[in-house]
Formats: C-alpha cells, structure tokens, sequence
C-alpha cells in the first residue's frame, strides 16, 4: 500500500498552490529557474513538477527553441499543472518516477528539480537517473529545504501537530528538512557522477499572505490532511491553531515569516 504521506491527490494540488504558492514556493521557483542558462546546453527536463511552479518561470525563462519536458510520479499533481498551463504549448507533460526516467541516456542538457528530490526514498538512484539522462557536461540544478527549524512556519506546524499525536510516527513527518547536510549532498553528487559543485543557502521572506492562508496550505495543501482525516480531527480545527500560532511568531495579516533552502547547482562529469 502506498504511503498517505506520499499523495497528492483529490484537492491537495490546488490548495498547495493557492496558498503555498504566494506564500513562499513560488519566489523559490523564480530564483531556480533564474539560474539556468536562457539557453542551456540542450533540452531541459523538469523532476517533481508538482504544480508547475517552476515549470511556468523556465518556460518563460528559456529560449523557445528549447524543448522543456515537465514530469512527476503524481498523476494528479501533472493533470493539475498541465491545465493550469494550458496555453504553454510548448511544455511537453510525462508522468514519470524519479528513478526510472523514461529518456534516453544523455537526451539532456540540464534536468531541475524543485523541492522534490527530499521525497524521494532512494535519493541516490534519483540523482544517478539524472546524471544518466544529461549529456556529458549537462546542468543539475535542484533545491531542498533547510533544516526545519530554519523555516519557522514549518517548525510551528510541526509542533502543534506532534503535540496533539504524540508517539505517531506519521504525524511527525519531517522528511522535507532532511537534505540540509552540505557534506551528505556533495557525497550523494560525487557517488551520482557529478563536479562542479555549488551549494548556497538562500533565505526569501514570504510573499504578502496571512497567517491563515499559510496555516491552510500547510494542512490542505499537503498530505497532512489526509493523516487528519484518517484520525477523525476537523481540519479547520487544526489551521486555526497554526493559524493563531503563526500569527503570533510573525503577524497576522501580512504573515512576515521567512524560509530558508539550499541550492545545488552541479555539472555531469565528462
């Protein structure tokens, strides 16, 4: 059975991206997409597209002679992005899993990645499926959260919530901020195949939400509604309390909170 904590289905997409989205992911798509070359040294491949956040800022990034393919193992999130983003006619659309990429061997010249390699359970095969399908040479480009207690928003959450399941493993999900050790990420690209590295901490102050909006994409917008649900607790009980917890860290309405990710950019070796 898949774990719950994996999906996003039903309206999960479209509440990440109406609240997580302003909050905070969607300046976080704006700085990776930036830092890829308008003209790459070939087609790019997008992993984990999720609600094509990102997908949308390299379209309008890269050259249109450039062939962008977004993917993403959830059915769900690639139906979601693919409509929103239906007048980009040149985004091609695959599911596809991390670590069995349906691409040839070097058929890319850059693959991105946006918050989404810390969810995959076998990060090295993932980042060995990268370097397999770019061309020697070729550009990764990815970004995982910091440590949680470097994004406040995070941390709150997760203490209201721990606190009301104490001792369920499930409820204390914290596999987002794991990635943030710079000497695990550099071994993980060196046994994957990859030189060159840059790795930067970039912190980006949210965009103009409150509290609530935020508190409402860190319950519906995740699969953290679907563990809720399964224990019979009314949803807008809980984004109440990380709703009036947040507001009291970093105000109201606007929420003035931060968040904090690392950036890896690496090239494929020769």
């Amino acid at each position: 059975m898949a774990d719950v904590r994996s999906s996003f289905s039903g309206s999960i997409p479209e509440y990440y991206d109406r609240h997580l989205g302003p909050a905070f992911n969607d300046a976080f798509a704006v700085d990776l997409a930036q830092r890829l070359p308008i003209i790459p040294p070939g087609d790019v491949l997008e992993v984990a597209c999720g609600t094509g956040l990102v997908t949308n800022h390299l379209r309008d990034r890269l050259d249109p002679t450039v062939r962008l393919v977004a993917t993403d193992v959830s059915k769900a999130m690639v139906e979601y992005a693919s409509r929103k983003l239906r007048d980009h006619k040149s985004i091609e659309w695959r599911e596809a899993d991390a670590v069995n990429l349906p691409f040839a061997n070097g058929e890319f010249g850059a693959v991105v990645c946006a918050f989404g390699v810390m969810y995959v359970p076998d990060k090295l095969a993932a980042l060995r499926e990268a370097r397999r399908v770019l061309k020697d040479g070729g550009i990764l480009l990815f970004n995982v959260w910091d440590r949680i207690e470097e994004n406040q928003h995070a941390w709150t959450n997760a203490q209201i919530i721990e606190a009301r399941f104490p001792g369920d493993e499930k409820m204390r999900f914290r596999t987002p901020f794991e990635m943030y050790d710079r000497a695990r990420l550099r071994q993980l690209l060196e046994d994957a195949g990859f030189r060159e590295m840059r790795i930067e901490t970039v912190r980006l102050p949210f965009g103009p939400v409150s509290a609530r909006s935020v508190a409402t994409g860190l319950i519906r917008g995740t699969p953290r509604s679907l563990l809720l649900d399964e224990r019979g607790v009314p949803l807008d009980e809980v984004i109440e309390k990380v709703a009036a917890a947040l507001a009291k860290a970093s105000g109201d309405d606007p929420y003035r909170g931060q968040a904090q990710a690392i950036i890896v950019e690496a090239r494929a070796n020769a």
